[in-house]
C-alpha cells in the first residue's frame, strides 16, 4: 500500500519493490551476456492474506455490488491506460520511485496496513460476537477496498505495467475509500442516536478507528500521493522516455 500505502503509494511493503524490482546480472558463461534474475512467484504473501480478506468479505453479503464493481472495472481501466496511454518503456520492471531501502516509508506503511487493515478486521471480528451488525455493515466497505487495493498493487509491480499505472492504483483506491469512511463515520456517530445497546467501549473504538482512517488516508491522498509520489513517478517515467528517444536517435 505505497502509502498506498506501498510506496507505490498505499498498502504494499517497500520490500515488494525490492523483489519486483531485479537488475541485470551477467550470465556467468563469461561471454559477458546479461540476463534477468529469476523473477518471483505469481502471487506474494501480502496478495493472498489479501484475496483471503476479499473472499471472506465478500461470501459474507457485507460488500455492495457498486464496491465489486469498482475493483473490476480499475483491472480493465488499468490494462487500458497501460496499453493507450502509460506502456511499459522496458521489458524490465522500473527500480523503486524512493530507493529500495526506506526505513521512514517503511514504518509508514506499517502504520497504514495496522490502522487501515489489521484494526479494523479485528474490529469487525469482535463485531461478530457482539452482534453490532451496523458496525460490522459500516466497516467492511474501507476494508473490503483496501485489500483489493493491496491485490492490485501486486498485479501492478508483477505485470511489470509501467511508474504512472503502479501510481494509478492507490490513488484510484484511496479516492473511493474515503467516501466509505465518511460512511463509517457517520454509523458510528450516529449509533447513540438509534439507542445503541452494545457494548459501550466498542461504541467508542468504532469511531476512533473510523476518525483515524480518515486522518490517515486524507493525508496518504492529499499529503504524500498527489503532491510527491505522483509528480515524482512520473518525472521518472517521462525521464526515462526521453533517454530512450535519444538512445534511438543515436542509433
Amino acid at each position: 500500500m505505497s502509502g498506498g500505502v506501498g510506496p507505490s503509494g498505499d498498502i504494499k511493503l517497500p520490500r515488494e519493490e525490492e523483489e519486483t524490482y531485479k537488475p541485470l546480472v551477467k550470465d556467468g558463461r563469461g561471454d559477458g551476456t546479461q540476463k534477468p534474475q529469476q523473477s518471483r512467484a505469481l502471487f506474494t504473501f501480502q496478495q493472498l492474506n489479501a484475496l483471503a480478506v476479499i473472499v471472506v468479505l465478500s461470501s459474507s453479503g457485507m460488500v455492495s455490488i457498486e464496491d465489486f464493481a469498482f475493483v473490476v472495472f480499475s483491472l480493465i481501466y488499468m490494462y487500458f491506460m497501460s496499453r493507450v496511454a502509460f506502456p511499459s518503456l522496458s521489458p524490465h520492471a522500473d527500480p523503486p520511485v524512493f530507493g529500495q531501502k526506506n526505513r521512514v516509508l517503511t514504518l509508514y506503511v506499517f502504520i497504514g496496513a495496522l490502522v487501515g487493515l489489521l484494526l479494523p478486521i479485528a474490529y469487525i471480528f469482535e463485531g461478530i460476537f457482539e452482534g453490532d451488525k451496523e458496525g460490522i455493515k459500516a466497516a467492511a466497505p474501507h476494508v473490503f477496498l483496501l485489500a483489493s487495493q493491496v491485490f492490485m498493487e501486486g498485479v501492478s509491480f508483477s505485470g511489470r505495467f509501467s511508474l504512472p499505472i503502479r501510481v494509478f492504483v492507490p490513488v484510484f483506491f484511496n479516492s473511493r475509500r474515503i467516501f466509505t469512511i465518511v460512511e463509517w463515520l457517520r454509523s458510528e456517530i450516529y449509533k447513540a442516536d438509534m439507542e445503541y445497546g452494545g457494548n459501550i467501549r466498542r461504541l467508542h473504538v468504532g469511531r476512533a478507528l473510523a476518525v483515524a482512517n480518515m486522518a490517515f488516508w486524507c493525508f496518504n491522498l492529499f499529503g504524500f500521493l498527489l503532491p510527491f509520489y505522483l509528480p515524482k513517478a512520473f518525472k521518472l517515467y517521462y525521464s526515462s522516455s526521453g533517454n530512450k528517444a535519444n538512445d534511438q536517435k543515436s542509433n
